[in-house]
């Protein structure tokens, strides 16, 4: 599937939801974020916090694996979403 900037979005809005499941990996996300609980609400607002979700994510392979059997993703698709978010050449990727 070729990934797009809207199905970007709708990942992350996704991983998202999942997140808000996890409550070790959602303090984490908060912490190293420096959102505030309440700010959550407004992720697909703001484009350089979906980035940090999905590097949130791709920094840990347990986390990463995790989430993606979670979600019927392959790893790659997380990378992916990331990359049509930011542009290519980002991490060496292109968006497939």
């Amino acid at each position: 599937m070729k990934m797009t900037i809207a199905r970007a979005k709708e990942l992350a809005a996704d991983i998202l939801i999942e997140l808000a499941n996890r409550p070790q990996d959602l303090g984490h996300f908060i912490s190293e974020s420096g959102l505030q609980p309440d700010e959550l609400h407004h992720l697909a607002d703001r484009p350089d916090i979906i980035l940090f979700l999905l590097d949130f994510l791709a920094e840990d392979d347990e986390r990463l694996i995790s989430f993606s059997a979670n979600l019927n993703l392959r790893p790659q698709d997380i990378m992916s979403a990331r990359t049509a978010l930011s542009g290519p050449g980002s991490y060496g990727w292109t968006a497939d």
